[in-house]
């Protein structure tokens, strides 16, 4: 037990453990800021409540009430708070839909929109209706039809032909289901890149890598040391994110464990090598943030992390989906929803352990202590 206690990557590693425990705030980024961005985020897109959008009314002057085709329907079926009117729509399928139409000028509604408070105005002409929105926005096209549904058949068109509707019940067809394999996956980026690249820069920085290469050392001791330790923080934050999100919101992995624990490994793997290859020769620590920031930026941006990566065009999605967060987020989130194994992320698990050890190996080549 002695001699295992006396080796040098032994000592390296409690070293880094020692490191990572008296940072408060590593723990705090690295384990309570995902739970607590899981937390957020499943609350905003899962739990079921009313839907509550405003839009715009934009009267023109010319316009009476007895012209008006919207204001009889308003007068009609809609109550008024805080100066507005609320059009109350109903479906115990899809939930309820509170619309509130507040009047206002033009400039007043541009404002609006421009805040992100409405996504649609209503022009109210003679005997019309014009609407104004963007195209591309999907609220304000499912606004768009709530409305001149609800302008032409009245408020209980929402609630027609309920039987219609079925619920999808499947287990890992949530937006929460979508997210926590993602943000398992960004963690690992994050946690790697980072705290292994500025970690070597800013002790190269500090000169502290020159006293280090002043002793017996292995160059590769250092390196694995690091990159384990950073491996174990990893394990602890995804159990404890998954932990959460199975007992809050039930949450569960369909597919093999021991397929999900080796493409974990080969995530980590390939990070902590891309990482290694990023630090190899920087000792400014402004300059490892700008090339760490342009590796993580774009794949935090188009790997799939929050919503899907298909939504960009087709052209550009061979290229995104040979990307390391997104060959791990794509893995990982087939074994929980899709009940994956092996036989299905094989792929994955090779190209993540080359690119690791590509770039373990070219970054321990052309690492430099100072």
């Amino acid at each position: 037990m002695n001699n295992i206690k006396n080796t040098q990557l032994f000592r390296l590693l409690a070293a880094n453990f020692i490191q990572l425990l008296r940072e408060p705030a590593v723990l705090f980024w690295g384990i309570g800021f995902p739970i607590l961005m899981a937390w957020g985020l499943g609350i905003a897109f899962t739990k079921q409540g009313d839907m509550n959008r405003t839009v715009a009314i934009v009267k023109q002057s010319s316009t009476g009430t007895a012209e008006s085709k919207l204001y009889p329907f308003l007068n009609k079926y809609a109550t008024i708070s805080n100066g507005k009117y609320v059009v109350k729509l109903n479906n115990t399928k899809l939930g309820k839909v509170n619309i509130s139409f507040k009047e206002c000028t033009w400039n007043e509604a541009y404002t609006l929109l421009k805040k992100g408070n409405v996504t649609l105005i209503l022009e109210d002409h003679p005997k019309i209706v014009t609407y104004h929105f963007d195209p591309a926005n999907a609220e304000a096209q499912i606004l768009y039809h709530l409305i001149t549904g609800t302008l032409s058949q009245g408020p209980d068109f929402y609630a027609l032909h309920q039987e219609e509707i079925k619920p999808m019940t499947l287990s890992g067809t949530r937006y929460v289901d979508f997210l926590i394999p993602g943000l398992i996956a960004m963690g690992v980026m994050m946690s790697s890149v980072w705290g292994i690249s500025y970690s070597i820069i800013d002790r190269r920085s500090k000169k502290l890598l020159r006293r280090m290469v002043a002793t017996p050392m292995k160059k590769s001791n250092f390196l694995l040391a690091t990159m384990i330790a950073r491996l174990t923080m990893n394990l602890i934050e995804a159990g404890l994110l998954f932990g959460f999100a199975w007992l809050y919101f039930g949450t569960s992995i369909q597919g093999n464990l021991t397929a999900l624990f080796t493409v974990f490994l080969s995530g980590n793997f390939a990070f902590s090598g891309i990482a290694i290859l990023i630090a190899s020769n920087t000792a400014n620590p402004e300059v490892g943030n700008g090339l760490i920031n342009a590796v993580v930026t774009p794949m935090m941006v188009v790997s799939g992390v929050f919503i899907s990566y298909h939504n960009f065009p087709d052209w550009i999605l061979p290229f995104i989906q040979y990307l390391p967060l997104t060959l791990l987020a794509d893995s990982v989130r087939s074994i929980f929803n899709e009940g994956a194994g092996y036989a299905q992320i094989w792929m994955e698990l090779t190209i993540l352990t080359l690119m690791g050890g590509i770039s373990f190996v070219v970054g321990l080549k052309i690492f430099k202590w100072y």
